[in-house]
């Protein structure tokens, strides 16, 4: 595989990575915060319904994991493309 090909290999999957980590912040803040609220009403989480959770809890903690698991995503891709630190 050449330089280039390595290149545009090892950027598709950081952008594939991305966009993954995008969709999944948007689905926890957007959809189960604002848009899925009155669904996961009846649910009860720690004294409050599920929806009000996630908007006010959930979404943090989900966006902490992904920070995380992009680091580790991006490192374990890193070193398949040879491109460590």
């Amino acid at each position: 595989m050449s330089d280039r090909q390595s290149s545009n290999a090892y950027w598709s999957a950081n952008i594939r990575t991305i966009w993954i980590c995008i969709a999944i912040w948007a689905f926890v803040s957007y959809g189960c915060g604002i848009l899925f609220r009155p669904l996961l009403s009846g649910i009860s989480v720690g004294g409050t319904d599920l929806g009000f959770w996630f908007a006010q809890q959930g979404s943090i903690l989900v966006f902490i994991i992904l920070i995380f698991s992009y680091a580790w995503r991006m490192n374990k891709l890193d070193r398949e493309h040879g491109v460590e630190e």
